[in-house]
């Protein structure tokens, strides 16, 4: 006879079996697996609220190319559908009207161009045809005409056949130099001596006439990213943010100027009186108020942002330098629009994350609307706000949620297949004393199926920046989770100079980068010693850019590491001053070359090789302006000059990031076979 037990064992029998399968067919994440992340971005919301676009890029790894189409949201219904398919669209931007959606597109030969087209069918008509890239459309209040942005040859008057000729003439020529006298002469991954400047554009839809802004003017606008403009609702001006300092740009000083639409070309600086930048200007609804963005210190570049009301009639300005959330953190408002006149919603910085804030100006009162993850692209639709959401454990997705912050929901699924098997690592947010008694925080990303009994490597990761923050966020570069699946316990300190815990702790660094975040990274390797799980004899530490410095001077420091890993990392702070931006050095160094140099050699990690020992990775790429690529050269040099293990990856078509898929997987790979050669992985048996 068959005992009771038995018996029900043998019911849940199948069940057990596949509960058991289906752990068993879980997979740990892989490089791979973040090329093929459908990634959402440019959220807008019609003016009629009823729909929200966004832009999805996806990536081909065989190809190495990318493909961007713009999406279309209804928001009654949540239902999305693909509303371009050539795989170059971007930048969508709704018409008044709500009818139509401008977008910049690569469809066809030749560079960008603006295209428009009907939302409820009908195709793409191309706008213009420039020699130029055009791109940031927005549509002028009436619906008859567009803003654009491109960036031309001053001297070809307004014709552009003439700057099409100017344009072959230039590309024609025999001689490859390039020449200047300014102290900006590059950045990023582009040199800045062709003479090009970027202006703003007004296109008739009609006539597709093109009309330049801004004549004569040699203004730089962002230098990254889209330029920050409005226009106002009577389409009177346009309200730019560009740079007021003259040539040799010893610095770069963003201010607002106000721009006819007319044509006329009478800019007004109406933020002259600030020496530090002005960014980001936005028009009130009512069109009485133009928001911006204030800085206030000229050497600091994460110095936080204020908000700025400008009285349009009275030229009066108020100013809310006062937004401070819990344990006293002053936070940086970015990406902000209007409610309705009194009611400002932000997204900012806070505690490692990005939140999403509403600021009532009446009440002075601060709202978190959002808390946890990386939140960001915001847009208002009726009641309800759109954004895209990332986290340490999740792609990014649009969400929505209300203005009060309730019914927090996700709206798309563009990546839940990808990851429906995935094991993800468990991840926890800590808090440890670092240097000088102050609170650091901390990420701790475990491996895949953890146990805390057992022991495993460690990898300390170091962010960059210096004024950066190791967010909670879906990285596409450092991604903690790859990083762990192998079985490593990944720690990410935010150590002093990191943004999002205040103003003091970003700026504690100053004069001093090595001294208090060097602290807080030894401390933080005890704090993880000392929970028990991690094998002292396995551990590794890397880190990228400012991270990579920190490397070095690690290696100069102690060998309590049995690997390095430094991606563009800063080596010699004398090759700083070949980096694209060079301004303000002295401040962050505490000296520079012709003053005060013995000080700031002091932070030097060239200056400490004579004690290098532990085995380094060292990974560059040619186009990195941002830290030259002499800088990993050396370090590398330097190693074999001594005999030491060391292994040198260059990529000559990459600048400070590694944006290639191939090339990305690549990385990943040489990233993790380091650590398997001098750490092993997993836990110890």
């Amino acid at each position: 006879m068959i005992s009771v037990k038995t018996y029900l064992y043998s019911l849940f029998l199948p069940f057990i079996f596949f509960i058991s399968l289906v752990h068993a067919e879980n997979r740990t994440i892989i490089p791979e697996d973040l090329w093929k992340v459908e990634r959402s971005g440019s959220v807008t919301a019609s003016p009629d609220g009823n729909y929200v676009a966004f832009t999805v890029t996806s990536y081909d790894i065989d190809t190495n190319s990318s493909s961007t189409n713009i999406y279309i949201l209804d928001v009654q219904s949540g239902n999305y559908r693909q509303f371009t398919s050539s795989g170059s669209d971007r930048t969508p931007a709704w018409s008044p009207d709500s009818r139509y959606l401008a977008f910049v597109s690569n469809r066809g030969e030749g560079p960008a161009q603006l295209y428009v087209m009907p939302v409820y069918g009908g195709e793409a008509r191309k706008i213009t045809n420039l020699p130029v890239a055009v791109s940031a459309p927005k549509w002028f209040p009436d619906g008859k005409s567009l803003a654009l942005s491109a960036s031309v040859l001053p001297g070809y008057g307004g014709d552009f056949e003439t700057l099409r000729e100017m344009l072959t003439e230039q590309q024609n020529k025999k001689v490859t130099a390039r020449v200047t006298e300014n102290r900006i002469f590059r950045f990023w991954d582009r040199w800045l001596t062709d003479g090009r400047y970027p202006r703003l554009f007004r296109v008739d839809l009609e006539t597709e006439e093109v009309v330049d802004l801004m004549p004569g003017s040699k203004r730089f606008f962002a230098m990254m990213g889209a330029p920050g403009y409005d226009i106002s609702p009577d389409g009177s001006e346009i309200a730019v943010s560009a740079n007021s300092n003259p040539a040799p740009y010893t610095y770069l000083n963003y201010d607002i100027f106000l721009v006819p639409t007319d044509g006329s070309g009478e800019l007004k600086n109406i933020t002259e009186h600030n020496p530090a930048n002005d960014t980001n200007p936005l028009y009130s609804p009512d069109g009485r108020t133009l928001l911006y963005a204030k800085q206030l210190s000229t050497d600091f570049y994460a110095d936080r942002t204020r908000l700025v009301f400008y009285d349009r009639e009275t030229g009066e300005r108020s100013i809310v330098d006062n937004i401070i959330h819990e344990e006293n953190i002053d936070l940086s408002p970015s990406g902000y629009f209007f409610g309705d006149h009194h009611m400002v919603y932000f997204q900012a910085q806070d505690r490692a994350m990005t939140s999403l804030f509403s600021y009532d100006l009446e009440q002075g009162q601060l709202s978190e609307i959002v808390r946890g993850g990386t939140n960001s692209g915001a847009t208002l639709a009726g009641n309800q706000i759109y954004f895209v959401h990332s986290s340490l454990t999740q792609a990014p997705e649009l969400y929505k949620v209300e203005i009060t912050g309730g019914n927090l929901d996700k709206v798309t699924s563009l990546n839940d297949e990808l990851f429906m098997d995935v094991n993800w690592g468990h991840v926890e947010d800590v808090r440890y004393t670092g240097a000088n008694g102050a609170e650091v925080q901390m990420f701790i990303v475990y491996p895949p199926d953890f146990d805390s009994t057992r022991t495993y490597p460690l990898l300390m990761q170091i962010h960059g920046g210096p004024h950066g923050i190791f967010g909670d966020e879906f990285h596409f570069r450092w991604n903690s989770q790859v990083f762990a699946a192998p079985g490593y316990v990944v720690a990410m300190p935010n150590f002093h100079g990191s943004t999002s815990f205040g103003q003091e702790f970003a700026k504690s660094i100053h004069g001093n980068h090595w001294d208090l975040p060097y602290r807080d990274i030894m401390k933080a390797t005890d704090f993880m010693i000392d929970r028990g799980y991690i094998d002292e004899q396995r551990m590794a530490a890397a880190g990228g850019s400012y991270g990579g410095y920190m490397v070095s001077w690690i290696a100069g420091h102690t060998d309590r590491f049995q690997a390095l890993i430094n991606h563009a990392g800063v080596y010699n702070i004398m090759t700083q001053f070949a980096s694209d931006v060079t301004a303000h050095r002295e401040v962050a160094y505490g000296g520079s070359p012709w003053y005060n140099i013995d000080n700031m050699q002091l932070s030097n990690p060239a200056l400490l090789a004579e004690h290098f020992v532990t085995p380094m990775l060292v990974l560059h790429g040619e186009r990195d302006y941002r830290v030259p690529v002499s800088h990993g050269l050396e370090v590398y040099g330097v190693y074999k000059g001594k005999g030491l293990e060391a292994r040198l990856v260059y990529y000559p078509d990459e600048n400070h990031w590694i944006l290639n898929p191939q090339n990305s997987i690549h990385w990943f790979g040489e990233f993790h076979d380091w650590l398997e050669r001098f750490i092993g992985y997993g836990p110890t048996e």
